[in-house]
Formats: structure tokens, C-alpha cells, sequence
């Protein structure tokens, strides 16, 4: 077993990051808590709906869905048997940049537990039957989303900014692209999507590196060396400055706006982010938006904004729901508020509560073996070293309001927005 341990200031955080090697080359993080008899492991393969097949939209989300419904010797109600005997937990998940799994088991079942997510990785089965079944369970979510508000608004908002690329088509597909899906692509989906080169692991909990060693090859070493991934470019940010109206008879309008925002690279990302969190990130309570749209109008209930960083597009994105009548006011003061971050930033004393807030609540991602698993995964796929749990914060500290002034003009500019709408809004 290789094994490297993380540098010197990682010491000084809330866990010790471990990256390890396995005898069969299988690369992870490792976090060792003996507190409770539990292992939790978190993983991800890099490609995502992105890769589905043209015109068979939400192809790798139902691949994801097909995982642990059947591997190897066991068909479906076998397997979830077996996981049910132990109390194992497996289950996987699917977005537009990636296809994530995870383990949690007592350290006694470990053995079991292994073994079943070796089955689900290197020998699922896609059984006619949960195939079908998969299927029929997404075009029923489909079915109900089709008048939510809130989907339309995203699915609207993504199609509009991201046209022609592939972040522009849903994760989940669309009925006529679930309806022309095969069982032969998950097939294909699986052996192209799950190579050991895109793979990015964290696990945490009552477990050794020499025992998790062996966790990752008996998962990991017989996949392919290789994922097949088709190239993905970058997703420009299309409509800056127009407006969109998905007319739906509903009493209230949703709305989602954005403008292109750094990223993780860019010099201004730490001053960005704190300057998202201060329009209206958080808990909404003291966020511009939340103030200026809530508290001193009541146009609506909520209203936020964050940074979006994927693989392919970085992007300031946000939105509210209000009267029909009262859209027009809403969508005003929003650009308003980024219109002014823009031309005179932030106060002093909004940066400070800001940088606070983001410091104080970084702990809470790290709560629980599954969290910090989680996050361990997602620090590898954001590109950061173990040295990122005290860097973080240290990056926010130092933002100063020169940093902020210059964040804001560049990440504000001229205050123009994309907009998509769904409702009826008036004038």
C-alpha cells in the first residue's frame, strides 16, 4: 500500500486526509474515525448526462437508477435483500458532470458490503423487468414536473443560456428520449462512463488504509483503465440582457436569472463567492435579496442567488416566486441590487458578516462520515489538494474590499441578467 500523508496545515482541521494507493493502483482519500463502527465511501466517475447519447436524454440517470437493481448472480429483490440482511447501505445518483455512488455499512459487514458494491459496479445485470420499471418511475416524474413551476423555470433557464451545448438538455431526458432508451445502452453507457481515470473516491470511518486498500480493488481494479468519454467544451453564456415568458396559468411567477461568474481558477473567485453569499446566499436572512425583496417590499418569500461552477460553465444564478403582478417590481429591484454591488460593492460590514458566515458554517459539511466522504470526492473533482480544508477558509479571511470593488465589477459588469419566467406576468 502506497501512502501519502496530507501536509502540515491539514493537521489543523477538523479531519485528517490521507491519499492512499492501492495494491492495484486504485487512488483514494482516506479519513480514519474509530468513533463509531462505521464505514462510509463516497464516489464519483467525471462525465455525467453530458454523455447520454443523442436522443436518448436521461440515459446515464437511469443507468444510475440500474446499479443496485440487480448484479451478477443476484437479480433485483435478491440484491436488495441482501443489503436489507446486513443493513448495508448502496445507492447511486447521476447529474450533468458526473455519475456518484456511495457505501455505508458497520465496519463487521465491511466484507459483504464490498462485495456487493463490486457486483453493482463491474456486473450490473439490467434485468428487463427494473429496466422497465426505471423507466416507467422517470417518465411518472417527468409527467408530474411537467407543470412545476420551479422545473420549468431551470429547464427553461438552462436551455436558454446553454443553448447548443449539452449542459442545455436535463439530466433526467424528456419522455419521447426516455421512450426511445434500450436496455443494450445501459450496457454501453456503463462500459463507456466507469473508467478507473475518471474515478475519484473518499472513505471515512472505522477502517485502516491497508484494509481500504482492499476495499478499492475489489470495487475498482477490474473496471476498465479508461472511460470512452466523448469531448465536452466549454458552455459559453448566451442572452445576456433578454427575457423569456414560459406562459403558465398559474396565480404567481417563477423566476430565474443569471450572468456568467468566475472560476474556481480565477483570482477573483474567493472575493466572488463572498460577494454571491451577500446578494443572497445563506440562510436568505441577511441577504440583499432576502431584505430588499421580503422584508422591506413583501414582494415575495424568498429570494437567492449563488454561484453555479461545473465542469464546463461558471455562472451567478438565482430567482424568486411572486404575485404575476408584482414580477415585473420583483425582477427590478434584483437588478437593482446587482446593478449597485456592481458599481459600489459591499460595506465593510456586510463583507465581514459575510466571510463569518462562510467560515463558521464550513464545519457542518463535515458532521458525518457520509459528509466528510462526500466532501472528500468533491475536493478531488473541484481540482484542490487535501491542503484545501484550512486553504479555504484562509482564502476567505483575506479577501479585503479591494478585492471585493474589483470581484464586483467584474463579476456584476453592467448588472445584465438572463431571465426566464414561468407564470403570467403582468406589463
Amino acid at each position: 500500500m502506497n501512502e501519502r500523508m496530507a501536509p502540515p496545515a491539514a493537521a489543523a482541521s477538523a479531519v485528517n486526509i490521507r491519499e492512499i494507493v492501492s495494491p492495484g493502483g486504485v487512488k483514494a482519500w482516506l479519513v480514519e474515525d474509530y468513533a463509531v463502527p462505521i464505514v462510509s465511501l463516497e464516489l464519483a466517475f467525471r462525465g455525467g448526462a453530458t454523455q447520454d447519447p443523442k436522443g436518448r436524454g436521461g440515459a446515464t440517470n437511469i443507468l444510475s437508477g440500474l446499479l443496485d437493481e440487480g448484479a451478477g448472480d443476484l437479480d433485483s429483490q435478491a440484491f436488495h435483500r441482501a443489503l436489507d440482511e446486513k443493513a448495508i447501505e448502496i445507492g447511486f445518483h447521476a447529474d450533468s458532470d458526473k455519475v456518484g455512488g456511495r457505501m455505508r455499512t458497520l465496519s463487521k459487514h465491511l466484507d459483504r458490503a464490498g462485495a456487493l458494491l463490486a457486483l453493482a459496479l463491474n456486473a450490473p445485470r439490467f434485468d428487463e423487468e427494473p429496466f422497465e420499471r426505471v423507466r416507467e418511475q422517470m417518465k411518472a416524474h417527468l409527467r408530474h414536473e411537467s407543470n412545476d413551476p420551479g422545473t420549468l423555470a431551470w429547464r427553461g433557464f438552462r436551455a436558454r443560456v446553454f443553448a447548443g451545448h449539452a449542459y442545455a438538455n436535463p439530466p433526467d431526458g424528456a419522455p419521447e428520449t426516455i421512450d426511445a432508451l434500450e436496455r443494450a445502452d445501459m450496457g454501453r453507457l456503463h462500459q463507456r462512463l466507469m473508467g478507473r481515470d475518471q474515478l475519484y473516491v473518499g472513505v471515512v470511518g472505522a477502517i485502516d488504509a491497508e484494509r481500504a486498500g482492499r476495499l478499492l480493488d475489489e470495487a475498482f481494479s477490474h473496471l476498465p483503465a479508461k472511460a470512452a468519454l466523448d469531448p465536452i467544451g466549454p458552455a459559453p453564456f448566451l442572452g445576456l440582457g433578454a427575457e423569456e415568458v414560459i406562459d403558465l396559468d398559474v396565480p404567481q411567477t417563477t423566476i430565474r436569472f443569471g450572468r456568467p461568474g468566475p472560476s474556481r481558477q480565477d483570482e477573483n473567485y474567493a472575493a466572488g463567492f463572498v460577494l454571491a453569499h451577500i446578494l443572497g446566499g445563506g440562510t436568505g436572512l441577511s441577504s440583499r435579496l432576502f431584505r430588499e425583496v421580503r422584508e422591506k417590499r413583501g414582494l415575495a418569500y424568498t429570494a437567492f442567488a449563488g454561484l453555479a461552477t461545473q465542469d464546463h460553465a461558471n455562472y451567478l444564478t438565482g430567482g424568486t416566486t411572486t404575485k404575476n403582478e408584482r414580477a415585473r417590481e420583483s425582477l427590478d429591484v434584483i437588478r437593482g441590487e446587482i446593478l449597485d454591488m456592481a458599481n459600489n460593492a459591499v460595506t465593510q460590514e456586510e463583507l465581514e458578516k459575510g466571510k463569518r458566515y462562510l467560515i463558521g458554517s464550513y464545519p457542518l459539511r463535515f458532521d458525518t462520515s457520509s459528509k466528510i466522504a462526500g466532501q472528500l470526492v468533491q475536493m478531488q473533482l473541484d481540482g484542490y489538494g487535501r491542503e484545501w480544508l484550512v486553504e479555504r477558509n484562509e482564502r476567505i479571511r483575506a479577501v479585503t474590499m479591494a478585492d471585493a470593488k474589483r470581484a464586483a465589477q467584474a463579476m456584476f459588469g453592467d448588472g445584465a441578467l438572463s431571465v426566464v419566467m414561468v407564470g403570467r406576468p403582468v406589463g
